[in-house]
């Protein structure tokens, strides 16, 4: 019988092996292959990822010495009968792992009192996760065992099993294994529960294929919603039934005339579901009442002359890209987008915009806000909005996105003492297209307006510590931005946002009192093998002891 051929239940090792002849002292050594019971002692740990070298950092981690699991060729992955969510993330898993190790690794009903061997994805039953997000991982050498109270819990349970799997597990092509998993016990759950990642693809358009491809690489470090900036001045890039010129005229270009190009509603609701698919949540953003020249060049009804503006394609915001606010054409128009985006996107939230809007007067920017607000909760939506629009919200229900200090603060504060959450993102810290010092990246690639922001930058800030006088239980979690108008592709890109993206998802995830920068960036470094696998083109940054192979 070879390996391919091992019946389900027995694992081949090929074990270096010292047979001693009976009555002979001398001891002869062989290289043979041999069938043994999976058990501990047998099988011995080496060469597989210390269980302490996860990122974001797991609250508790339990490490069984001389026990590994090896996925073998006759393995299954198991999910709870009967839960569609169990066998989602079963399917997400043996998806993953067929295409590097070759195996079938068919997806099977997990029947009460069964102790299967191989890939356990267990919803529900006996286990100490109380946390939604939550998650219990065990491993022995015959099963890596997920346990979880909700859907988010298994999947952020598989995003650590796949750190823990050796780095080839992310090539798309198969490759010898063996497929070792470090013996013992993960038990973790999340800080924050909103833990974002915002990409804009209005500036400058990423295709489907780019949106998809950073998708898979946050959801690797549980980063559980996409923030989708999908209208500017310089683009409108979702299609709106009924109103066609958004796309047509509107999304033509973008920064410099470049980059052009809009979603269907399709491919939008293709990405929708790629992301929960892996665990993640899409908010989309729909902006106003500023930045909104890309409309005002669609549809000449939407200005307050009636005439068309022509399409920008300027740097910076446009000093025209604001809406008509007492033209009713302006809410026919919102009342659409607002629509068919909440009937595309299952998530909780529409981002509704509101930055750089202080130059409109308060009353004005309340009247704005409170009818879009009212739109929001007819389609069935919870209103989020950025800092400069708090106050203009209605706090009960509302989340806000804290960009910087000195702007509208009173008014975020009062909205989050009257029950409104807040989210930080500080630009100083999250702003992924910042550079990382003045000549990383090379010009014309990054930003410097919020300075500039090293890898250790990135991780050296405190949520609680950006707003002073913010409810610290207000706080909803974290979020990185990256702003596209240097970006011309998703290689710049993933330079820019990786791997500081990865600081910004330890902020959200770990407990305070485990952030430390120096035990962080040996963590980061065993990642760089892992990108490099992924084909994601993240930065060697110099103050990250990147090892061979990154």
């Amino acid at each position: 019988m070879n390996a391919s051929e091992s019946p389900p239940g027995h694992r081949l090792r090929s074990r270096r092996m010292k047979v001693t002849i009976v009555g002979v002292a001398v001891a002869i050594t062989a290289s043979v292959t041999v069938a043994t019971a999976s058990f501990g002692s047998s099988s011995g740990a080496e060469g597989a990822t210390p269980l302490t070298q996860v990122v974001p950092k797991p609250v508790s981690v339990r490490t069984t010495g001389n026990v590994a699991f090896d996925l073998d060729r006759g393995d299954a992955v198991y999910a709870t009968g009967g839960s569609a969510d169990a066998k989602a993330a079963a399917e997400f898993v043996a998806g993953l792992l067929r295409k590097p190790t070759g195996f079938a690794l068919p997806v099977r009903t997990l029947t009460g009192g069964a102790k299967p061997e191989g890939i356990v994805l267990a919803l529900g039953g006996a286990n100490k996760v109380t946390h939604a997000e939550g998650y219990q991982l065990d491993v022995t050498s015959k099963a890596v065992t997920i346990q979880a109270d909700a859907r988010a819990g298994l999947f952020n349970g598989v995003a650590t099993l796949r750190q823990l799997l050796p780095a080839k597990v992310e090539r798309q092509q198969r490759t010898a294994g063996p497929w070792r998993v470090q013996g013992g016990r993960i038990t973790d759950q999340p800080r924050y529960g909103y833990r974002g990642a915002m990409l804009d693809v209005a500036r400058h358009f990423l295709p489907e294929p780019d949106v998809r491809k950073y998708i898979d690489t946050i959801a690797r470090y549980k980063i559980n919603y996409l923030h989708l900036h999908l209208i500017d001045d310089q683009g409108w890039r979702l299609e709106i039934k009924d109103w066609p010129e958004l796309t047509k005229t509107g999304g033509a270009s973008g920064v410099g005339g470049m980059n052009g190009g809009f979603f269907t509603q399709e491919q939008y609701t293709s990405i929708v579901r790629y992301a929960w698919a892996r665990g993640v949540t899409v908010i989309p953003e729909v902006e106003g009442p500023a930045h909104m020249h890309a409309a005002l060049a669609s549809y000449g009804k939407l200005n307050c002359d009636g005439k068309a503006l022509e399409p920008y394609t300027g740097f910076v915001p446009s000093p025209e890209g604001r809406l008509c606010l007492d033209d009713p054409d302006t809410y026919e128009l919102m009342d659409a987008v607002i629509g068919q985006v909440a009937a595309l996107t299952p998530g909780p939230y529409i981002h509704v915009g509101g930055d750089e809007t202080q130059d409109i007067p308060e009353a004005d920017r309340d009247a704005y806000f409170t009818k879009i607000a009212k739109l929001v909760e007819k389609h069935g939506k919870k209103i989020y909005g950025w800092q400069d629009a708090a106050g203009s919200m209605p706090a009960a229900g509302s989340m806000t996105g804290f960009w910087a200090a000195g702007i509208n603060d009173d008014r975020v504060i009062a909205a989050a003492e009257a029950g409104g959450k807040v989210v930080m993102a500080p630009s100083a810290h999250t702003y992924l297209d910042m550079k990382y010092d003045e000549t990383a990246p090379e010009y014309p690639i990054g930003n410097s307006w919020a300075g500039t922001s090293t890898v250790e930058d990135s991780y050296g800030w405190k949520p609680e510590e950006q707003l002073a006088g913010l409810p610290e239980n207000a706080i909803a979690g974290v979020e990185s931005a990256l702003w596209t108008e240097t970006i011309f592709g998703i290689r710049q890109a993933e330079d820019l946002a990786f791997p500081r993206l990865l600081s910004v998802a330890e902020i959200g995830w770990a407990k305070a009192s485990a952030h430390d920068w120096n035990t962080f960036r040996e963590r980061l470094a065993a990642q760089g093998p892992r990108l490099r696998e992924a084909r994601v083109n993240y930065y060697q940054a110099p103050d990250v002891p990147w090892p061979l192979g990154s």
